[in-house]
């Protein structure tokens, strides 16, 4: 149980993923059904041959988790909606675009949402639709969980899951070995083909009908391919490496010249990165390049909403996990919860033009001159050291928090924890952390 501006949250993970599949599925009846009203037939609109839409299901999840901590503030909520739906649309695009990258998709949700003014009434539409549902339906939903056994829900939720992983990774293989055009022959010599060789025709014949404008690169497109072109994982890791230690350097410059206090502003036990502008800048970058020829006010728009919703959700984040708070703002006027404020909406506004603009165009540029084998060496040797950074990072957040109610370690690795980072080293490297203690009950 986690407490939030003293609500209690009761979800388990088990609850949190079955929640997460819940809507996944009611997300694929929904968007098959559009669909089907559309075209007269049913397809599986799905990426996963399942019946699941797992975009739906990390934003309900998300607005589960966020909106309670806004209390009854219907602006606020809705407001939350709007960036949550615009943020995960625009990221699980990317991821897909990563996963297939010779691949180019029908342009129908452009062509639906072409013309500003028409695609800023079905945005709402779709974060209104949302909001509805979160209002209405979820809180029967809710109800109806509660009544399953927690066995069940437990067996429900590791079964799927796996099956889940399994029919993504099955996909994945397809659209990185297959050809868009050339299933056809795959279907000819099926009863030759090894199991593999079916697998990928019979998904590529699901995908070329539920999404008509799929077509394979031309060579051409394919040869002299660079490192890190466009908007790739590639890409978004050294911009997030890039502004992490960026942010960190002048979130430290800015503390001890203004306020006089020379201190550590980083995320993770060991260098000076800060997640929070890594992750800020890859959200800017990932979210507002459609924007990037636009005016500036539309960028300034946009990054005032998701700045001050990217920054509402990292506090919720860190309560909810660790059990901490890194910053309050309940001091400030205009502030949200204390997590954010206007005042620096509006930093975050003129911070989203200046780096689309200005900063992200030659840093993209100087990312992509980098020999491609260095690159991916590179690439990967950093994420896995600094996946392994911030996995002891958390785990020594989780022990600090609970040192206080269990002082004496559970094991080796916890003792491991109190002798390198122990409570001194934690408030000499964080702060201004602040320990949310425990309500009873």
């Amino acid at each position: 149980m986690s407490v939030v501006d003293g609500m209690e949250f009761n979800f388990s993970w088990y609850q949190l993923l079955f929640f997460f599949l819940l809507y996944s599925f009611l997300g694929w009846l929904v968007e098959v059904g559009c669909y089907g009203l559309i075209k007269r037939r049913f397809y599986n609109r799905g990426v996963a041959t399942q019946p699941l839409l797992p975009t739906c299901g990390v934003i309900f999840t998300l607005l589960i988790l966020v909106l309670p901590t806004l209390g009854g503030n219907y602006i606020f909520q809705f407001l939350a909606v709007l960036v949550i739906v615009a943020v995960m649309e625009n990221l699980s695009e990317q991821l897909f675009r990563h996963i297939s990258p010779k691949l180019q998709w029908g342009a129908e949700r452009e062509r639906l949402l072409s013309g500003s003014g028409k695609g800023v009434i079905i945005s709402l539409l779709i974060a209104g639709a949302y909001f509805l549902t979160y209002l209405v339906v979820h809180p029967l939903l809710l109800a109806f969980t509660l009544l399953l056994p927690a066995l069940l829900v437990k067996i429900v939720v590791i079964t799927e899951c796996a099956l889940l992983l399994v029919d993504f990774s099955l996909v994945v293989y397809a659209v990185r070995t297959g050809d868009a055009g050339g299933y056809q022959q795959l279907e000819e010599n099926s009863r030759q083909s090894h199991l593999a060789a079916r697998l990928t025709r019979a998904i590529w014949r699901r995908l070329q009908k539920a999404y008509p404008g799929i077509q394979q690169m031309s060579p051409q497109e394919q040869v002299s391919y660079p490192f890190a072109r466009g908007v790739c994982l590639d890409k978004l890791v050294w911009v997030f490496l890039i502004s992490a230690l960026l942010g960190d350097l002048i979130e430290t410059f800015y503390c001890g010249l203004v306020d006089g206090q020379w201190m550590s502003r980083s995320s993770v036990l060991y260098g000076p990165f800060s997640f929070v502008w890594g992750l800020g800048a890859v959200v800017l970058t990932v979210t507002l390049q459609r924007l990037a020829e636009k005016h500036d006010r539309y960028v300034f728009l946009a990054g005032f909403l998701i700045g001050g919703a990217y920054e509402y959700m990292c506090s919720v984040f860190t309560e909810l996990v660790f059990g901490t708070v890194f910053w309050d703002y309940s001091e400030m006027p205009l502030n949200i919860g204390g997590r954010t404020n206007v005042l620096f909406c509006f930093f975050w506004g003129v911070l989203a033009v200046v780096w689309v603009k200005v900063i992200y165009p030659p840093m993209s540029r100087g990312i992509e001159r980098t020999p491609a084998l260095v690159g991916k060496v590179l690439t990967w040797v950093t994420v896995f050291v600094m996946a392994c950074n911030g996995a002891l990072t958390c785990a020594a957040m989780v022990r600090h928090g609970a040192r206080s109610i269990q002082p004496q370690p559970a094991n080796m690795f916890e003792e491991f924890l109190d002798n390198q980072y122990g409570d001194a080293y934690m408030a000499r490297r964080w702060p201004n952390m602040i320990a949310v203690a425990p309500e009873d009950g």
